[in-house]
């Protein structure tokens, strides 16, 4: 099926603007995705540092991550407003307040003063990731899998820089010395500002209530969450625990598990691109189920292959275990048209809860057995996730896209 018949209420005729790819707006939402990125992935790296000087375990070092995606459950409120006024100024303004946050963590030296500058933190990743792509949405017209590829590889390539970055900052400076590097999330802002502030959101002012979208949520949602929590627990066993994986278990330095993480990341700038983009050929359902299947073996590979495999598997896992999450936001923005940015806040909270409650269970897991036994279930829970994919709603899992 085309996908022109997943916007019934436009005209299959000649193209309107509104159909068009405008290049330079989804760059340059992209590149404020990449920036703004960069900083909410300073954490993961310093995570043994922080558990040495505060004297945590796992389960409580990692979940601060989750005090960085608790004020997710504001982004279906959000994504609400999104659809009805113009927050571009969340968007400009983001990549400032995130870079001040998450620089200033050297600063501290307690639990609770890191929660609360950690929690701060994600009030803005929340007011960044809610409405930002329902914006790429817009300006992407029919190829919405392509400009949310886009959107995710620069968010990609920011967490690939971020662990690099801040790993040499504390080299440079010390942990105590990273707040320096704020500067850059206000010279993002700034370029933001000129590029964006006159740009016309175009919210949909006739946007349907909730209420009219509670039947299709109860279809499509379901569907998602049982794609999501299975293999949330890989997802974050990477992303989160796996520096501390490498310095623990490899028994890697600072550098090492600062690249391992890299690598990951670099690969899923390269599955981010790749995964929207060709499910606009090859239809959503497809797409998914190739990386499903995989991930779970090159993780297998990773931890039971030799040692040469190690970087080889990071780059497959890369290129599998994360890069679903385009084709996941590509698949709500086709079945919430009219309720796009509200729609992608609800999605934003269920992943918040579905990678909170991972966090958690992957860190006592750890506590436990021990990180390779923890990713070992990781991958063993992750299967789990295939069937869900034959459920989704077929009229909407269709193939082209356009050009």
């Amino acid at each position: 099926m085309s996908s022109q018949t997943a916007t019934p209420t436009k005209s299959a005729s000649a193209p309107s603007q509104e159909d068009n790819f405008h290049t330079d707006q989804v760059m340059t939402i992209t590149g404020g995705h990449f920036m703004h990125d960069t900083f909410s992935a300073f954490l993961p790296p310093l995570l043994k540092e922080i558990m040495t000087t505060l004297g945590t375990n796992y389960t409580a070092a990692g979940s601060l991550v989750i005090f960085t995606q608790l004020p997710s459950v504001l982004n279906p409120f959000i994504g609400f407003l999104a659809d009805r006024m113009s927050l571009r100024y969340f968007v400009i303004l983001a990549p400032a307040a995130t870079a001040t946050l998450m620089s200033a963590i050297g600063l501290v030296h307690s639990y609770f003063a890191l929660m609360l500058i950690l929690l701060a933190a994600g009030v803005s990743i929340a007011a960044f990731h809610a409405p930002a792509p329902a914006m790429i949405a817009r300006v992407s017209g029919k190829r919405v899998g392509t400009g949310m590829s886009l959107f995710m590889a620069g968010g990609e390539l920011g967490r690939t820089v971020g662990p690099i970055v801040v790993a040499s900052a504390v080299v440079w400076w010390g942990i105590d010395g990273i707040w320096r590097l704020a500067a850059l999330g206000w010279l993002t802002s700034a370029v933001l500002w000129w590029r964006l502030h006159d740009v016309k959101a175009d919210p949909n002012r006739a946007t349907p209530s909730l209420q009219t979208m509670l039947p299709r949520m109860q279809r499509v949602f379901p569907v998602l969450l049982w794609i999501m929590l299975p293999k949330a627990f890989m997802v974050v066993a990477l992303t989160t625990y796996l520096p501390v994986f490498m310095r623990d278990v490899q028994h890697a330095d600072l550098w090492i598990s600062a690249a391992a993480l890299t690598i990951l990341e670099g690969a899923g700038v390269v599955g981010a691109l790749l995964t929207g983009t060709v499910s606009d050929r090859i239809g959503r359902a497809q797409m998914l189920l190739i990386v499903l299947i995989l991930a779970p073996i090159l993780l297998a590979a990773f931890l039971f292959g030799p040692d040469w495999l190690i970087v080889p598997a990071l780059i497959g896992l890369g290129l599998t275990a994360i890069s679903p999450t385009p084709v996941l936001m590509a698949v709500v923005q086709d079945e919430f048209p009219d309720n796009r940015a509200a729609a992608n806040g609800i999605f934003m909270f269920f992943t918040f809860l579905v990678r909170a409650g991972a966090i958690a269970v992957v860190g006592l897991m750890a506590d436990r057995g021990g990180l390779s036994q923890a990713f070992f279930w990781s991958g063993v829970l992750a299967v789990l996730s295939i069937p869900a994919v034959f459920r989704l709603p077929a009229a909407r899992v269709y193939r082209g896209g356009g050009a």
